[in-house]
């Protein structure tokens, strides 16, 4: 028991708050009293791991429907019972924030999410609102041709597609 007891004491006082590399980061909560090893880019610091945020990501990769928070919300709360909309909504935004998920937004509806981040289209059908992920070769030479319309640079665009779906 010593033994663990000094381990713990030195890995928090050693380790506790200190990037271990240029992606890996230890921290120490007191509350929890648990430790957390958690990957990260180099300029996006660690945050606490979370069976919430796992389980909307987990739920998003199961789905190709690009459901909205509120389908999120009705979907996790089955799971969590306590879980909030605004917790939702605040995962949503840090894991689209970090890239690692990608946030629709488009005239007339509400924002979508996808856990799709490879590069693809998307089709927004303009009758019933369904959005289709569309794979194509990328089109980002249009970017140097807007740029070479004024003086600066374009680093990205977004391209939605509409029109008509089949189901309807």
């Amino acid at each position: 028991m010593e033994g663990f007891i000094f381990t713990k004491v030195f890995f928090f006082v050693y380790f506790s708050g200190k990037v271990l590399d240029n992606t890996c980061m230890v921290t120490y909560t007191k509350n929890s009293n648990n430790y957390y090893y958690e990957r990260r880019t180099p300029m996006q610091p660690a945050t606490k791991r979370s069976k919430q945020r796992d389980a909307i990501i987990n739920f998003l990769m199961t789905r190709k429907d690009h459901p909205t928070a509120d389908t999120i919300y009705v979907n996790i709360k089955e799971e969590f019972p306590n879980i909030s909309l605004g917790t939702v909504y605040r995962n949503l935004a840090l894991l689209s924030s970090r890239g690692d998920i990608l946030k629709l937004s488009y005239d007339g509806g509400a924002d979508r999410y996808d856990a799709n981040v490879g590069p693809h289209y998307h089709f927004i059908c303009k009758e019933c609102g369904e959005v289709i992920d569309l794979k194509m070769d990328p089109i980002d030479h249009v970017n140097a041709i807007a740029s070479a319309q004024f003086k600066g640079r374009v680093d990205e665009n977004v391209t939605y597609f509409r029109g008509v779906c089949e189901n309807v």
